[in-house]
């Protein structure tokens, strides 16, 4: 599974001038609502979110995204 890093997008869209998430709102065109919910951690990006957050601040997905390990990824020896 996968997971937004949410202070390297902090960094990212401040280097770039964004510095709340009506401002990032703004750069990317994703609603103000969502960017307030995948910013506390109450959801994650889509994929399309994901390449307007990426594209907006000239990044990658990958730098923006981890991989954490769940239960499911845990098979029993």
């Amino acid at each position: 599974m996968y997971r937004l890093r949410i202070q390297r997008l902090r960094e990212i869209a401040a280097q770039h001038g964004d510095t709340s998430p009506a401002a990032i709102a703004r750069t990317t065109g994703i609603a103000e609502s969502s960017v307030y919910r995948i910013l506390s951690g109450a959801s994650q990006p889509d994929l399309i979110s994901a390449l307007r957050l990426a594209t907006a601040y000239d990044t990658t997905v990958e730098e923006l995204m981890e991989l954490v390990a769940t239960e499911a990824d845990r098979v029993p020896a």
